[in-house]
């Protein structure tokens, strides 16, 4: 790569963990874990960014997070997120961003592919958001449930409807 995509490249990944952070302040909570926007962002570094910058730029986030940056939601910060109730969210985020980036690399531009690429996603967030959920708090894996994913599904399925057509405008000026 050369050294000009390096630093474009470069500017987009702070860009998106930016865009990540911005959206974990439109919080709303409703229980341990609340409704926001970072999923969005995430998805769309994953298309947009692929895996290696995608998962640079979920790291770049995290590391402001741990940091004590008010980067996470409701504007918090610090390592003590990472081990409260939606610290496995957090974290899944790495591997979802990763295989996002993997599976639209592997297949650019298809929109059956890109929408299942996000699906994924989101499942591998889950699985980690709601596992760590019940392992900390206690609950019965169907109450995680209930309570960290089911309320989430309809607004992270409009996340996804939303992703498609921005990553299509973006993706022309991101890959120049």
């Amino acid at each position: 790569m050369n050294s000009a995509k390096h630093l474009r490249m470069t500017v987009y990944a702070s860009l998106f963990a930016a865009l990540t952070a911005a959206g974990a302040y439109m919080a709303i909570p409703i229980g341990p874990v609340p409704i926001v926007l970072q999923n969005l962002f995430i998805f769309l570094a994953g298309l947009l960014l692929g895996r290696k910058w995608g998962l640079t730029c979920v790291a770049v986030y995290l590391l402001a997070g741990i940091l004590g940056l008010p980067v996470f939601a409701g504007g918090t910060g610090g390592i003590g997120r990472l081990i409260g109730p939606t610290g496995g969210y957090l974290i899944g985020f790495l591997p979802a961003v990763f295989v996002i980036g993997l599976i639209s690399e592997k297949f650019p531009r298809r929109r059956f592919i890109e929408v299942t690429a996000m699906v994924c996603g989101t499942l591998i967030i889950y699985a980690c958001g709601v596992s760590w959920l019940s392992l900390l708090t206690g609950m019965s894996p169907a109450k995680s449930l209930a309570v960290g994913m089911y309320p989430f599904l309809p607004g992270d399925a409009l996340k996804i409807a939303a992703a498609l057509p921005i990553a299509k405008a973006l993706r022309p000026i991101i890959r120049k």
